[in-house]
């Protein structure tokens, strides 16, 4: 599909105008309070005195000296942040407005813009079933901007399936300090992903964003129609008159949001579940006064 630049960039604007009124109205403190200074660098190496923690110890300065030398450590005041966006071919859906890729680039504008407001620096990988784009971490708003309309321009030709294991192994390849990464995704048909997403969590601050939309759960009474898998092609004939098709898929929609719900609370990964018919903003919010409890 072509892209019509005038309707894309008219689409950055209202995302730049709406992001920076939430974050003036409701995310002030609440980032940085979040996410600074959670983390920690080496900073310099000092004599040991007495008291110190013994864990602290350089053991290889201890050896080459023949002094005990501990390490010391730095607040880190500048993070990384990282957001993985599926522009896989699921993502144009969308039945009350909005696609998933709109959702999608909004919450990302909304994270990225309170990011670079803190000295922070953001950086984009976009993907489906290979690796779209790949935008290094910097600063600056018009970086954060840059990502919004990737984010969407990628999704106005989007088309293929999610390989979201590919996709974190390339992360894990070019982001080898740690990075706060958000994962933005439908989480459809995830596939053998748990492995490389807890590998993942293990060197990474990791939040799983899953943006979806009404009609995925819930099935309208409109009689026979034919649905489109947007990342495969296949055509299905379903007959949505069936109180029983109904539900059948209503419960399959619900058992893999819970099975996802579940591994991710299981294996301590942060979540947030966003929805296209409805405001996003309490749960970005819900989201960080959870990480700050934890914290």
């Amino acid at each position: 599909m072509a892209i019509d630049v005038k309707e894309l960039m008219a689409k950055v604007g209202k995302i730049r105008i709406l992001t920076n009124k939430l974050i003036d109205d409701q995310l002030s403190g609440d980032y940085h309070s979040t996410f600074k200074g959670q983390g920690v660098e080496f900073d310099e190496v000092r004599p040991y005195t007495v008291g110190d923690d013994v864990r602290s110890i350089d053991w290889n300065v201890t050896a080459r000296t023949g002094v005990p030398y501990i390490k010391r450590y730095s607040e880190e005041r500048e993070l990384t942040i990282l957001f993985m966006v599926d522009v896989s071919g699921s993502q144009s859906y969308g039945s009350r407005g909005r696609t998933k890729a709109d959702l999608a680039a909004e919450v990302t504008a909304l994270l990225a813009l309170t990011a670079i407001r803190n000295q922070d620096k953001v950086g984009l990988i976009l993907f489906s079933d290979r690796i779209v784009k790949y935008i290094p971490p910097r600063k600056g708003r018009d970086s954060v901007m840059r990502l919004a309309r990737e984010v969407l321009a990628a999704s106005e030709d989007a088309e293929g399936g999610t390989d979201i294991a590919g996709a974190l192994k390339y992360l894990n390849g070019v982001q080898k300090r740690r990075a706060v990464v958000f994962l933005v995704s439908d989480f459809l048909g995830r596939g053998a992903c748990d492995r490389m997403l807890r590998a993942t969590a293990h060197h990474h601050d990791l939040v799983c964003v899953s943006v979806s939309d009404p009609a995925e759960s819930e099935l309208p009474d409109v009689g026979l129609v034919e649905l489109e898998d947007p990342e495969t092609g296949e055509l299905v004939l379903v007959d949505t008159s069936s109180a029983a098709v109904r539900r059948s898929f209503a419960q399959t929609a619900s058992e893999e949001a819970e099975e996802l719900r579940r591994f991710l609370a299981k294996t301590g990964i942060d979540s947030l579940a966003l929805s296209t018919d409805r405001p996003y903003i309490d749960d970005v919010r819900a989201l960080f006064k959870r990480r700050a409890r934890k914290r």
